[in-house]
């Protein structure tokens, strides 16, 4: 064909870009026979468009001249079922990217030929063609400002009655396939980030702004879906309900992360009509049950969903109209006992003197949404907490249930605090910290719920590190039957998971870092008493098969401590409340050396905990680094060395037979050898060598196969004394340094242990090799135990308050 010459020449000339237009015209009809010649010129006008907005400026004017982009549109309407649909929406994506010319962009959104192709009646059922489409809406958002806007829209009187581009691309909002949801959000912020008041008036108008509500409404759904699977029924091993829980809980926060995107556009209708949306169709429905201020309807989402739900929205989300908004929710039954009752008192004690407590959140919502010049009497009309006093005098469920100070009649959230369901317990202390947190909330109800103002520089912030507890409080005066409630998680018989412990030491030590009293007796006691239990239970280890890693994972497990006490409420993901509510601890006695580890390990985490308690109890202050010195430890694996591993003994090293002890034993591939069995210890580190005699020095020996002393658990066989039965560590643990609390990902899955069994020329040999390899052990078990003598001397926490017992 004659084009393949005109190639030849010069494909970016203005000569060629003419020649393949004449082409494109002279197409009468698109199907299947010339549809591949039609897709080689549409890639070409592309190809060169692109190159002459950058080199050539007569190629774009010949560009507009033939209006190429008409051609495109005919093309469309006169091809039959060939598919040509794709290929020009993926030429057309790439041309409009990568213009530069504010020139180009503007011819190409005139004329209504971007309109024209948006609004084409496109078959997306059942082929690819969806991902292109959006693909191609993203790519026109994407060049979007103020002068290129007003060519997209259709206007009569100064008001937008029509926006192809947004309307189109919400059609696909709720598409299966991801990334075309990803799409269609990052369409819509670079519309709303514009800044044009007639299109925001337009996207917040009904029926449009139903796109609002839907979005809400579908976060709602994954919320009822996230609570299906936290209290499903069917038995499923914890990590694969952990990983369904994690993609649940990581759409609700993409959701949660666009809305917050959107109310940092700034625009007040814009951000007014998302946080109603949020409040009158999420945060109140939702929270209102949970608070016990209105009868179940048996469809409600359970507690500690709702907490996470809350606290993550709290979290991501923010902003001051959000974050009042709950406030203002928690605060109310306590606050007033009908929607128009008003509180007095002190200001001080965080009450509002002479103010009706409504009226102070409708203003505080006015100032936030920047409605302060419409006037007072808009108030309820406009503001969030009109909508939230709506809610309440129109359910006829509603009930006043204001907190008693009785423990036996507390409703609302400290029914949570102080339930029997432990990780209701945590669950609804996060949320509290999380709200105490918060940057946007106000000082008044931060003083009401419980934290003082504090000041840094010229910025007033609520800091829960750093904030102290006031008297008077709505939440203050519970706080030691809270401390006395985490204290009896800690000390209870027997002890529950290291997960709740973990977390409960986390909570226990936030709440000690800004509570000026002491600790009462009853709880000193309780104390004492669970630390009395973790030193127990790490002695036990020691006795077990995986001492020799524990200086290594005293110290791996101490950094994982100190980086999650060093986590704000505000930066620590509350995924931790739903694990608690739907992990089950393994019992049994599995006596594999995988399972081991993972005791020993959960002991070492508990025994960190009580550490950094019993300094923080007792001095007052956190423990910067371990009391011992585990720098120097030493750990020996099943065949390969470790960085801390004085022993030099690998495979194929050639060491002395010296007191090696003659056996035999069997491979399943080479038979029975003859070799000798050598135990070598050294501190706290420990292998067993087997070794075969140098084929020409007999007083040397060859390593054919290392195995950990630790774990060997040597037994003799009853029916044949001559026979030496050892069990062989397989499991390979390795230390996560990224690891945070609670993190099981260590001896998830069961590895089973080896076995070798010896033979020996008779039971006294026997023996002796036995004897031999415990001794070896117990040495290497008593360096480990000296080590830890400092941690474990003294059980008694009071010694660190005279400065002995470290």
């Amino acid at each position: 064909m004659w084009r393949s010459l005109w190639r030849s020449i010069d494909r970016f000339s203005l000569q060629y870009f003419k020649y393949i237009i004449n082409e494109l015209r002279e197409i009468k009809v698109v199907h299947k026979a010339n549809r591949e010649s039609v897709v080689d010129i549409l890639q070409s006008i592309v190809e060169i468009v692109t190159y002459g907005d950058r080199h050539d400026p007569a190629i774009f004017e010949c560009f507009m001249e033939y209006q190429v982009l008409a051609e495109f549109v005919r093309l469309l309407k006169i091809s039959r079922n060939s598919r040509i649909e794709a290929p020009l929406l993926q030429y057309l994506s790439i041309m409009i990217q990568n213009m530069d010319s504010e020139h180009a962009i503007y011819y190409c959104f005139s004329n209504d030929y971007i309109n024209s192709i948006i609004t084409h009646q496109y078959e997306f059922d059942g082929g690819d063609l969806a991902p292109y489409y959006v693909s191609f809406l993203r790519a026109v958002s994407s060049k979007l400002n103020r002068d290129t806007l007003c060519l997209l829209v259709k206007v009569h009187e100064d008001v937008v009655v029509a926006f192809p581009l947004y309307s189109e691309a919400l059609k696909f909002a709720y598409h299966g396939e991801k990334m075309i949801q990803i799409a269609v959000r990052a369409l819509t912020l670079n519309i709303y980030n514009v800044s044009d008041a007639m299109v925001y008036q337009f996207v917040t108008s009904p029926p449009v702004s139903e796109y609002f509500s839907d979005l809400v409404q579908s976060l709602r759904e994954q919320c009822f879906h996230l609570d299906a699977l936290v209290h499903a029924k069917e038995e499923t091993s914890f990590p694969e309900k952990e990983k369904e829980l994690r993609m649940a809980t990581d759409k609700i926060v993409d959701d949660l992360y666009y809305f917050k995107d959107i109310l940092c556009v700034g625009e007040s209708r814009l951000s007014g009509l998302v946080a109603q949306n949020l409040l009158s169709l999420l945060i109140v429905p939702v929270f209102f049950p949970l608070l016990q201020l209105s009868q179940s309807s048996g469809s409600d989402l359970s507690a500690v969903t709702c907490l996470y739900v809350i606290s993550r929205l709290l979290q991501v989300v923010g902003g001051k109209s959000v974050v009042n908004s709950v406030a203002g929710i928690i605060l109310y039954p306590s606050m007033t006992s009908s929607v128009r009752d008003t509180t007095r008192g002190d200001s001080g004690n965080g009450s509002f003197q002479d103010k009706s407590f409504v009226t102070h959140l409708n203003k505080l919502e006015m100032q936030c949404s920047g409605l302060e010049s419409e006037g007072a009497e808009n108030i309820e009309r406009n503001c969030l907490f009109g909508h939230l006093l709506d809610y309440i005098s129109t359910n006829s469920h509603f009930v006043s249930c204001p907190w008693d100070n009785k423990l036996g009649e507390r409703s609302g959230l400290l029914s949570y605090i102080f339930s029997d369901n432990h990780s209701l317990v945590l669950a609804s202390l996060f949320f509290l910290l999380v709200l105490g947190g918060s940057k946007d909330l106000d000082y008044l109800l931060a003083s009401t719920i419980g934290f003082s103002e504090t000041k840094t520089g010229r910025q007033k912030t609520i800091d829960i590190s750093a904030s102290q507890l006031v008297d008077g409080s709505v939440f203050v005066k519970y706080v030691p039957q809270i401390l006395n409630a985490l204290l009896k998680v800690l000390a209870s018989q027997p002890p529950f998971s290291v997960q709740f412990q973990w977390h409960t030491g986390w909570f226990l030590q936030k709440l000690l870092a800004f509570q000026e009293e002491k600790l009462v007796d009853n709880d000193l006691h309780l104390f004492n008493t669970s630390y009395e239990q973790s030193c127990e239970r790490l002695r036990k280890e020691i006795d077990g098969c995986w001492f020799d890693f524990i200086p290594d994972t005293l110290r791996n497990e101490w950094a994982s401590y100190k980086r999650a006490l060093a986590e704000t409420s505000l930066s620590k993901d509350p995924f931790f409340t739903l694990e608690l509510a739907v992990h089950k601890e393994t019992v049994g006695g599995d006596m594999a050396s995988s399972y081991a580890w993972r005791r020993m390990v959960d002991t070492v985490k508990v025994f960190i905990v009580h550490l950094h308690l019993k300094a923080f109890i007792f001095k007052g202050e956190p423990l910067e680094d371990l009391p011992i010195n585990l720098m120097s430890s030493s750990v020996a694996n099943s065949g390969k060395n470790h960085p801390s591993d004085i022993s030099t003994a690998s495979f194929g090293s050639e060491l002395a037979l010296g007191s090696g002890i003659p056996c035999k034993i069997a491979f399943s591939k080479v038979g029975t050898r003859d070799i000798y069995l050598k135990p070598v210890g050294r501190g706290i580190s420990g292998k067993l060598l087997l070794m075969e005699k140098h084929r020409f020095n007999t007083q040397q020996g060859v390593v054919i196969a290392i195995a950990p002393l630790a774990g060997l658990s040597p037994k003799r066989d009853e029916s044949q004394p001559t026979w030496l039965h050892l069990r062989i560590r397989e499991f390979e643990p390795r230390f996560d340094t990224r690891q945070t609390i609670g993190n099981y990902s260590i001896a998830s899955n069961r590895v089973a242990d080896g076995r070798w069994t010896l033979g020996f020329s008779s039971a006294e040999a026997c023996e002796a090799a036995r004897l031999l390899i415990l001794e070896e052990i117990q040495k290497q078990r008593y360096s480990v135990e000296s080590l830890l003598a400092p941690l474990l001397r003294s059980s008694s926490p009071v010694d660190l308050s005279d400065g002995q017992g470290e």
